[in-house]
């Protein structure tokens, strides 16, 4: 009977220390039942950045559902009005617009930097610029010039450019009426990746080409700037198309007439301020600009599935193992 009573004092005190991990693993988890909606635009190579986010929300215990698509300026309001939780690839700067105009820091929470130094503008290629001594799109304004870049016979320049409701469709159409090129120059509009891939088809058949792009991107591996391709300048600092005025000047001299960006995580201020750990999570994670772009690239070759984004995102955490854990205890330290 002594026997039988220990092994019973036993497993009940098994049980009890069972229950104790249990509740301390709960604790830990402080997501625990609360669900979490991301948003990236129609960009395929926003999935990356997104489900790095999603991972880390899972980690700490958060039901993810998959991300849904929207354009940006919709993405933004979409946050704010708590229909959705947040999105991990809004521009600072060229996104300012959509922030302000979806309630700004009343609806909306950025903290942190989650990639920075990322540089955009007007590229042409390399032969073409150096035959003609081509350095600033204001040469464009010469119908001969422009003329180089006519893919469809109209006698006007094609610009591959931008989505419409993309923030740097503002900027271009800005662009085009500071810099006098309305008359020589066509904003080619629609799926920017199906343009890219007509831009690059005519690259490789020795076209002139001209297009705009920005990065992180998987454009600037193929068309390497400095060696296929070279940036274009602009005459002058112009707004962004949305009224600020800007010097777009880098720290390298440069003008390009965009300023250097950074990409930061955006999320409904509400949810927020209930979900500290997911706020700090927001605020400490950090992606380099080049893994970025290495990831996009291999999309580009033909690994563009959901699931080989999953093998990237997981490959990424497996081999930053522990700045991945270091995000996450920041995180439940937030919440305690």
């Amino acid at each position: 009977m002594k026997k039988t009573s220990l092994i019973a004092r036993g497993l009940l005190a098994l049980g009890f220390v069972a229950f104790a991990i249990a509740a301390q693993a709960g604790s830990e988890l402080p997501g625990k039942g609360v669900t979490v909606l991301p948003l990236k635009s129609s960009l395929a190579e926003e999935a990356f950045q997104t489900l790095l986010v999603m991972r880390g929300l899972e980690k700490l215990g958060y039901t993810v559902e998959p991300m849904k698509d929207l354009e940006p300026a919709t993405e933004h309001l979409a946050i704010a009005n708590g229909d959705a939780t947040f999105m991990a690839n809004h521009w600072s700067l060229l996104h300012a617009d959509f922030y302000k105009n979806s309630g700004g820091d009343a609806k909306l929470s950025r903290k942190g930097v989650y990639s920075e130094g990322a540089v955009q503008g007007y590229l042409i290629d390399r032969k073409t610029a150096e035959q003609y001594n081509i350095t600033s799109i204001a040469q464009l304004k010469d119908p001969a010039i422009a003329k180089l870049f006519d893919a469809d016979g109209d006698g006007k320049a094609d610009l591959t450019g931008c989505n419409p409701g993309w923030g740097c469709e503002l900027a271009i159409e800005n662009h085009l009426t500071a810099y006098q090129l309305r008359d020589t120059v066509t904003h080619k509009q629609g799926s920017y990746a199906a343009l890219m891939a007509d831009t690059i088809a005519r690259f490789k058949q020795d076209k002139p080409v001209l297009y705009y792009t920005w990065t992180p991107y998987w454009v600037s591996a193929v068309l390497r700037p400095g060696a296929d391709v070279v940036w274009l300048q602009v005459p002058f600092s112009s707004s962004q198309g949305d009224g600020r005025s800007v010097d777009t000047q880098l720290p390298n001299g440069k003008n390009y007439g965009f300023q250097a960006n950074q990409e930061q995580i955006v999320a409904n201020k509400a949810f927020v301020e209930k979900n500290p750990a997911a706020g700090k999570l927001f605020e400490v994670m950090k992606l380099p600009i080049s893994d970025i772009n290495a990831q996009n690239l291999r999309m580009s070759q033909g690994a563009n599935t959901q699931q080989d984004v999953a093998r990237h995102t997981d490959g990424w955490i497996k081999a930053h193992q522990a700045l991945f854990d270091g995000w996450i205890e920041e995180a439940r330290a937030a919440a305690k």
